[in-house]
């Protein structure tokens, strides 16, 4: 049987030293090399064509795993890529999937769990901890309100009653980037005010 062959992606090396020696204990799945950032993973996916790469997040200055996996999607969009992480927020689960990630592991999965996301990965199905698929279940279910990390920013500081000239100011951006954003935040919330947003941004902090 021809083994899977895996690039590990992960700027600490206790953790790739960790996985690697885990899928070592699989006789069908060969880690052939590490990479500690997703400049690195680029260049070797290029040059190793691994079956399945394991990619992990935040990965320090630099690109990080989701323009990584953004990337490897528009060089080979059949590349199997799992995230492998601590973070299990739901824009970072929704923009890893929507980079590309075929399945979404956090890094206390069991092993069982992985070695079947790395199987399955080549196979072309998705697997995902059981967190995380609960939650982009939910995301799914209600996609326009999937607000990214800056529109939450934004919606929060709201509620201060900045204009927009001093959200701006606040988040070191220009004011017709605050225009911008808040049009996205109008459409996804179903709302066309401002009084309205903030209605509902305080809603969602009283549900927390």
């Amino acid at each position: 049987m021809t083994g899977i062959t895996v690039l590990l992606v992960d700027d600490h090396l206790v953790v790739r030293s960790g996985l690697r020696a885990l899928l070592g204990t699989q006789p069908d799945l060969e880690v052939v090399a590490e990479a500690a950032s997703g400049e690195e993973a680029l260049d070797l996916v290029e040059h190793l064509a691994p079956a399945v790469v394991v990619m992990d997040l935040a990965m320090g200055a630099g690109m990080d795993g989701i323009e990584a996996i953004r990337l490897l999607r528009q060089r080979n969009s059949r590349q199997a890529i799992l995230v492998f992480t601590t973070y299990d927020s739901d824009a970072d689960i929704v923009r890893a999937v929507d980079a590309g990630a075929m399945g979404y592991l956090l890094k206390d999965a069991t092993p069982d769990e992985i070695f079947a996301a790395i199987r399955g990965a080549v196979q072309g199905r998705s697997v995902m901890s059981a967190p995380v698929a609960s939650r982009l279940f939910q995301q799914l279910r209600n996609p326009d309100e999937v607000l990214t990390p800056r529109e939450a920013e934004l919606l929060s500081l709201l509620t201060e009653g900045l204009s927009n000239r001093e959200l701006g100011q606040r988040l070191f951006i220009s004011e017709a980037t605050v225009k911008t954003h808040l049009a996205h935040i109008y459409a996804k919330l179903g709302v066309e005010t401002r009084a309205a947003a903030i209605a509902t941004a305080i809603r969602r902090e009283g549900m927390r």
